[in-house]
C-alpha cells in the first residue's frame, strides 16, 4: 500500500512489500503464532524510523488492510525495535520477538529496584498483549516516587505470570491483553528514567499507530467498493465512496509528508509531538468517518452475514481507541497555544 501524494509519485515498489498482502494474509489463516513469525520476518527487514520512514508506515498499513489482529502483533515488535535501536542497543536484539508495556491501571504498580546483582521488577503490569507468547518486552516501571524509567525482561524467566483477563469485546480477540505480574525478574535498563517518553522515536512510533490504523480504514473502504460490482451505487452510495475516498486521501498525504519530514530530519522535540498528534488526530477522524459511512453504505448485511467485514470493524473500532479522542484533541490544541504565545 502506497502513501502517494502529487509531490512524490511512487514508481519503483520494493517487492517485499508488494509480497506482504499475501504474507499478510497466511499470517492471518495461522493465528497467533503466524503473525508473530510475520512479525519477526519484518523487523529483520524494515528499517528503523528515520531510515526509511515512508517504506516502514506503509508495511505497517499494508499489514493492517489485509488483517488488523495481525497488524497489532506486528506494530509493537516493530516498535521495540526501534526502541532498542535508538538506545544503542540494536546488537543485542538478534532474532526475540518483542512487547512494549507501558501501560498504567489503578492499583497496578511495577517497582524498578536496583541491587549488587543489577535490576529486579516486581508489581503488576496491566494491559500486556501477547505476554504469554512472545520471548520479551520493554517495560515502564517506577525507579523512585515520581520517575519511571524503560527495561528490557524476559517473558519466559519464571518471576513472570501472565493472568488470564476476562475479553469481552468482539475486537482483536486473538491479541489477548492482559496484565502479568512480575515477581524479582532481572530487568536491563534502556535509557534514563523519563528517556522512554522524551525521545523522538515516542512520538514517531505513535505515528505508525496511526499508519496501522489508516489500513484498517482502507480495509474498511475496500468492502464499500466491491458493493459496486455487485449493485448499481445510487447517488447516496455514490457521495459515500466520493467522501471516503478524500478522507483516506488526505490522511495518505500527510502520512506520507509526515514520514518525509522525520527522514530529513526536521521532526524533532516539540515538533514531533505536535506532528504525533496533528496525524493521530486526522487518521482517527478519517476511521471515525470510514466506519460510519460504511455502516450506512453498506447497511446491515455485511455485519450480520460477513465474517471478515463484521471481524474487522470491531477490530478497528477497537484498535482506533487506542486515540484518546477528545481528549487527544485537548493536547493538540494545547500544545498549538503554548507555540504561539
Amino acid at each position: 500500500m502506497r502513501l502517494d501524494f502529487p509531490d512524490h509519485p511512487s514508481t519503483d515498489v520494493d517487492p517485499r512489500l508488494e509480497a506482504l498482502p499475501a504474507a499478510a494474509a497466511a499470517a492471518a489463516d495461522g493465528g497467533v503464532p503466524a503473525a508473530i513469525e510475520l512479525a519477526r520476518e519484518l523487523g529483520a527487514w524494515l528499517p528503523a524510523p528515520g531510515k526509511d520512514t515512508r517504506l516502514r508506515w506503509e508495511a505497517l498499513a499494508t499489514v493492517a488492510a489485509v488483517d488488523l489482529s495481525v497488524a497489532r502483533v506486528v506494530e509493537p515488535h516493530l516498535d521495540a525495535l526501534a526502541i532498542l535501536d535508538e538506545a544503542g542497543l540494536s546488537d543485542e536484539v538478534g532474532a526475540p520477538t518483542w512487547g512494549v508495556y507501558a501501560a498504567e491501571g489503578p492499583g497496578m504498580r511495577v517497582a524498578a529496584v536496583a541491587g549488587p546483582d543489577g535490576t529486579l521488577l516486581s508489581g503488576a503490569k496491566p494491559w500486556c498483549s501477547l505476554a504469554g507468547s512472545l520471548d520479551r518486552a520493554l517495560i515502564t516501571a517506577w525507579v523512585d516516587d515520581s520517575r519511571r524509567g524503560l527495561l528490557a525482561l524476559d517473558l519466559r524467566h519464571p518471576g513472570v505470570r501472565a493472568l488470564d483477563e476476562p475479553w469481552v469485546g468482539l475486537g482483536l480477540r486473538e491479541v489477548t491483553s492482559g496484565p502479568i505480574e512480575l515477581d524479582a525478574v532481572p530487568a536491563q535498563e534502556v535509557g534514563g528514567p523519563g528517556w522512554y517518553l522524551e525521545r523522538d522515536g515516542f512520538a514517531w512510533g505513535g505515528i505508525g499507530v496511526a499508519a496501522a490504523w489508516f489500513g484498517g480504514a482502507v480495509g474498511v473502504a475496500r468492502r464499500m467498493f466491491e458493493q459496486v460490482a455487485h449493485r448499481a451505487p445510487d447517488q447516496i452510495a455514490l457521495a459515500h465512496l466520493g467522501a471516503v475516498d478524500a478522507r483516506l486521501a488526505a490522511a495518505a498525504a500527510l502520512l506520507g509528508r509526515t514520514a518525509d519530514q522525520v527522514d530529513g530530519g526536521s521532526l524533532a522535540g516539540d515538533a514531533a509531538g505536535l506532528a504525533a498528534l496533528r496525524v493521530r488526530q486526522v487518521v482517527a477522524d478519517a476511521v471515525d468517518d470510514v466506519l460510519t459511512r460504511a455502516a450506512h453504505s453498506l447497511g446491515p448485511a455485511p455485519l450480520a452475514k460477513e465474517h471478515e467485514h463484521a471481524r474487522r470493524v470491531a477490530d478497528l473500532q477497537l484498535y482506533v481507541r487506542q486515540h484518546h479522542a477528545e481528549r487527544d484533541a485537548a493536547a493538540l490544541g494545547a500544545q498549538l497555544v503554548r507555540d504561539v504565545t
